[in-house]
């Protein structure tokens, strides 16, 4: 008796389990997964010209920290590895209209971006931290000093950088630019007092163009993970993409990329002025 109960609970669950199991080998059928390793080709979008994760070299090649994941990981698919340019702006309702596969491009994880895409594990932490033009070294020591409408405040427009301001210095007179470069130079110049930007490219900006101009504000005041992000619905693709950033972490990789693009600056010399 008890080894016929065994066997039709065997039954049932084979019975229940089975649509679900079906329906979840149809959704796989779905997935960009599937569809890029057909096409044979992952197109990967992206901006160009956020340093160190995506720039544009003298030779018009794409190249940077992003770079070298995306190539990595259209290598582990087997597939070529397609760069797409795209503006800020567009750039996630280029990938929900299915104009690239994948965005990698030093995208901030937040609340708003979730409610469009999908995000993977990050592949790095950064936060927000400041370039201040020099004539207020030792005065303006945090974010919190400079909330005040005296200080004019610069960042990129759509970025987490604005949002930073816009909720952490709300005092403060804000100017955007659709270009990062251009809201660092207004601070160069001396045409404005600050500008919030990732860490990375605050170090590399002041390195390059601020020395003896400005002052790098370098402790984050904002806790901000880039992640890849996908179309929603596509759990396959997510899976595959996470257990590649976890062994692109752990494997040595991640870290020589990241010697190459963040420590050193040995790239900028390759730059597109």
């Amino acid at each position: 008796m008890k080894k016929l109960f065994v066997s039709l609970f065997a039954l049932a669950f084979v019975l229940v389990s089975a649509p679900a199991f079906s329906a979840d080998i149809e959704l796989a059928k779905t997935s960009t997964l599937e569809s890029i390793v057909k096409a044979g080709e992952i197109r990967v979008g992206f901006e160009s010209g956020y340093l160190p994760f995506e720039m544009t070299n003298t030779k018009g090649q794409y190249i940077g920290f992003d770079i070298d994941m995306g190539k990595q990981l259209a290598k582990a698919m087997g597939v070529t590895f397609t760069p797409v340019n795209t503006a800020w702006d567009g750039i996630i309702p280029s990938l929900i209209t299915e104009k690239f596969d994948i965005i990698i491009s030093g995208m901030t994880v937040t609340q708003e971006r979730n409610l469009a895409v999908n995000f993977t594990d990050p592949y790095i932490v950064v936060g927000q931290a400041i370039l201040l033009n020099k004539k207020h070294e030792g005065v303006v020591k945090s974010y919190k000093d400079l909330n005040d409408p005296k200080y004019v405040i610069t960042s990129k427009l759509g970025t987490t950088g604005e949002q930073a301001v816009k909720r952490m210095i709300p005092r403060a007179t804000y100017k955007s630019f659709e270009v990062e470069t251009e809201a660092v130079m207004e601070v160069i110049q001396g045409n404005a007092d600050a500008t919030v930007y990732d860490l990375p490219l605050i170090e590399i900006m002041q390195a390059q163009h601020g020395k003896g101009k400005t002052v790098a504000l370098t402790e984050p005041f904002t806790f901000e993970p880039l992640a890849m992000a996908v179309r929603k619905g596509d759990p396959d693709f997510l899976n595959f993409l996470n257990n590649f950033i976890r062994q692109y972490k752990n494997d040595g990789r991640w870290q020589q990329s990241y010697d190459k693009w963040i420590k050193s600056n040995e790239w900028q010399k390759d730059l597109q002025n």
